[in-house]
């Protein structure tokens, strides 16, 4: 007998990302390295995910492929359905202003900015707006993370933990459906590291968003949805 669906049941939503059998080569010095090895990998939205592995082991390169930054060699990289193949690089970067946030290790905030000049900049850019609805906008994020108090502040004024914490509410302003970080505990001390943490999974929590980390920082076991760990650009047990 042939199933047959209730005229009403729901569409199953598309994972949020979907890797499938990526790999990417690179040439140095007339010789063929492969940074990643028919990676496979599926997103549900709103999952935590960590990329855990050292350095070189293809967990950046990974990241790139994700957020469209970078093209696999062989294979395909989809977003919410969309396979990144089929857009042209006005389109992919479009998808990365409205859909994808990125959280830097290195925080790449601007130095003569206050707070929430650096947090309102992918607006800015973006064209988009009223300028008092965008600082209304950096603003709201800037208080996600617990920053609301610091909007007039420059980052030589920050710690370290308060720096990252800033460049998150600027991944966030956008109001992207995924997030995507590099190491986003690696300068920070452990102490503040499972604070930030701490701060990634409720964000994800209360904002619906899907976050996949790159990391060596083992601590995001505790945080993480999943831990996939990564070696030679291929994953491992």
């Amino acid at each position: 007998m042939t199933a047959v669906a209730a005229p009403h049941a729901a569409v199953a939503a598309p994972p949020a990302v979907e890797v499938r059998n990526v790999t990417r080569a690179y040439t140095v010095n007339s010789e063929r390295v492969l940074a990643l090895r028919g990676v496979s990998l599926t997103v549900p939205e709103g999952a935590f995910i960590g990329l855990m592995g050292r350095s070189g082991s293809g967990k950046t390169t990974l990241l790139n492929m994700i957020g469209g930054l970078d093209q696999p060699t062989e294979g395909e990289v989809v977003l919410f359905g969309q396979p990144l193949s089929g857009l042209n690089q006005e389109q992919l970067t479009l998808l990365r202003r409205t859909k994808i946030g990125f959280i830097f290790q290195s925080f790449a905030l601007l130095p003569i900015l206050s707070a929430w000049e650096n947090v309102e900049m992918p607006l800015r850019i973006a064209g988009v707006l009223s300028s008092k609805e965008r600082r209304r906008r950096a603003e709201e994020a800037l208080a996600l993370v617990g920053l609301e108090k610091w909007a007039n502040h420059r980052p030589a004024e920050m710690s370290g933990g308060q720096q990252q914490r800033v460049a998150i509410a600027r991944a966030l302003v956008s109001r992207p459906r995924l997030l995507l970080a590099d190491e986003p505990t690696g300068e920070l001390d452990s102490t503040t590291g499972r604070n930030l943490l701490t701060l990634l999974r409720e964000i994800v929590r209360t904002e619906k968003v899907t976050l996949v980390m790159a990391t060596h920082d083992r601590t995001v076991h505790e945080f993480a949805d999943k831990v996939y760990r990564i070696s030679d650009g291929q994953f491992v047990d």
